[in-house]
């Protein structure tokens, strides 16, 4: 759909891009799950869908009901309809997530159980990602390791990053710090592990490099998810994109999203 720039829908629109695909950890504005949005006074719909009909439930419930989270918060919304689209199990979640109802109970035929370990591993990758993607935009501003690891969220609110490509995931990156882990203090640590555990110059490769190993495993789930969404909806013609491909993963060949996008 056509991205709005104006009034009230922009609005909601700025509200649905900070709801994500939570395997991807990328907004559902931004991968084109969004289909439609109505928004008449204080009555908001959105339709979305996914890339294919069997996709997993508990992963369109949480992003359904991120939608409704995100979009109910704007206080002129007085109500919200989600409705998903073009899926095997749409009118459980669309039910559940519209009535209020928990996951574990609309889908206790299929032993859903709860989603709240499931959130707890999403949001780690997310954690992960969004911090390999600051500490590299950084890396390549010129800060060095000793400095990184010496950075605290008063100095991570001083960066200014401009244009390098990294610089769009340093607020989601503050944001998920805030939300998570409650890192709030000035005096915080910027970059520490899941656990809480400081950042030294010594650990920091390591680290790195399970973070790459994260980075690499949501951009291949990246590639399939965008595959198979422009085959099940031709979003795109039959010719070659910039996107990566199988093979290009196979053989290592896959730079960060954001050297990537540097080059464009």
């Amino acid at each position: 759909m056509e991205v709005p720039t104006t009034g009230k829908a922009a609005a909601v629109w700025a509200r649905l891009a900070r709801v994500a695909d939570p395997e991807l950890d990328e907004p559902v504005t931004e991968l084109g799950f969004i289909e439609r949005l109505s928004v008449q006074k204080g009555a908001v719909e959105v339709d979305f869908r996914l890339p294919t009909y069997w996709c997993s439930p508990n992963f369109a419930f949480l992003m359904a009901e991120g939608i409704r989270r995100e979009v109910a918060a704007l206080p002129w919304v007085g109500q919200v309809r989600v409705r998903l689209l073009d899926h095997l199990f749409a009118d459980k979640v669309n039910r559940g997530v519209n009535e209020g109802l928990a996951f574990g109970i609309i889908f206790a035929e299929e032993e859903g159980g709860d989603l709240e370990e499931l959130r707890a591993i999403f949001a780690e990758k997310a954690f992960q990602r969004r911090q390999e993607a600051v500490i590299l935009a950084l890396r390549r501003a010129g800060t060095g390791a000793d400095e990184l690891c010496r950075m605290t969220l008063g100095d991570l609110g001083r960066v200014r990053l401009g244009d390098d490509p990294g610089a769009a995931e340093l607020p989601r990156y503050r944001a998920i710090l805030r939300e998570t882990l409650r890192a709030i203090d000035p005096g915080d640590p910027a970059f520490v592990t899941w656990g809480g555990e400081a950042l030294t110059p010594e650990t920091l490769p390591d680290h790195m490099a399970r973070l790459r190993a994260v980075r690499i495993n949501m951009e291949f789930n990246g590639a399939l998810c965008r595959g198979l969404q422009a085959a099940r909806y031709r979003t795109q013609p039959e010719a070659e994109t910039d996107q990566p491909e199988l093979i290009d993963f196979i053989l290592n060949r896959v730079p960060p999203r954001e050297a990537a996008a540097s080059r464009l």
